[in-house]
């Protein structure tokens, strides 16, 4: 029993940063992002390859995967920079539905069959193997995650991004540079989310294309939306409440769906936002000009 509370812990972990980076893009910027789950797993392979195939140290892996999906943040952020709502939706679903599709079929990600034997993280010798010490290095992750993106947020730099998020031709006007900053938010929202999926690969040791589709993308929107767009509190509560919450239901997995849904639903017509928002302004970058 220990080793299951353990277990759903440490997915908790994993799940916030990933709730947090997706937070950035969305409760902060106020852009639209519907294929986050591609940063994540891109980290996450990136991570396994190198690990696997090159035997790269931990430490090393981490910081290969890091980058690798800062730099796809990047790439995509340029190419977007003038689309908004609608559009920047199907955009960031498309490159989800892409990743999805390489991963699928490159032999050299092992295809439908994914990755396996992923070692545990070793640093400084010290081997994270063993569920409490692999939690010990969730639990730093996510505290220096939390630390970074509250300094952020707090500072003008995230003043200058909710500014964007409520009304971009007056921040324009303000004189804060909108592009540079869409683009700053996509490249760390997605080093951030190819931090979890690091932490994902090599706790589970194993990968497949299954666990980045369009229903991880859907299930981390639903953390933010369910805890409250532009708050980090709310990422930690949307995070535990959507990672904790079908396990409990899963006595009841034929209406496992049907509940959950009507969570969502429910929350949306009587707080659209959220548990842990402050009002509707977190919803007003949805709202056609």
């Amino acid at each position: 029993m220990a080793a299951y509370f353990l277990h759903l812990a440490i997915l908790a972990g994993i799940y916030i940063i990933l709730t947090i980076s997706l937070n950035l893009i969305i409760g902060y910027a106020g852009q639209v992002s519907l294929g986050h789950a591609a940063f994540y797993g891109i980290g996450a392979y990136t991570s396994a390859l190198v690990s696997v195939y090159w035997h790269f140290p931990f430490p090393l892996a981490l910081t290969a995967a890091v980058l690798t999906t800062a730099v796809c943040g990047l790439a995509l952020g340029l190419p977007t920079l003038r689309l908004r709502e609608d559009y920047l939706a199907i955009v960031t679903l498309g490159f989800g539905v892409i990743v999805d599709m390489v991963a699928l079929n490159l032999e050299i990600t092992g295809g439908p069959d994914g990755i396996v034997g992923i070692p545990a993280p070793i640093i400084l010798g010290l081997s994270f193997r063993s569920q409490p010490r692999y939690l010990g290095l969730v639990v730093l992750c996510v505290l220096s995650v939390l630390g970074l993106t509250y300094r952020l947020v707090q500072s003008y730099h995230g003043r200058a991004l909710r500014a964007i998020r409520d009304h971009e031709v007056t921040a324009q006007v303000m004189g804060i540079n909108t592009p540079a900053y869409k683009i700053a938010v996509f490249t760390l929202a997605a080093a951030l989310a190819g931090l979890a999926g690091v932490l994902y690969a090599h706790y589970i040791s194993f990968i497949n294309p299954e666990s980045f589709g369009l229903h991880t993308s859907i299930l981390a929107l639903c953390m933010v939306v369910l805890g409250g767009m532009g708050s980090l509190a709310g990422s930690i509560v949307g995070a535990l409440i959507l990672s904790v919450l079908p396990e409990l239901l899963r006595r009841f997995h034929a209406y496992q769906d049907l509940l959950y849904g009507a969570l969502l639903v429910g929350l949306l017509i009587w707080r659209p936002e959220g548990i842990m928002g402050r009002g509707n302004m977190s919803l007003k970058f949805l709202q056609k000009e």
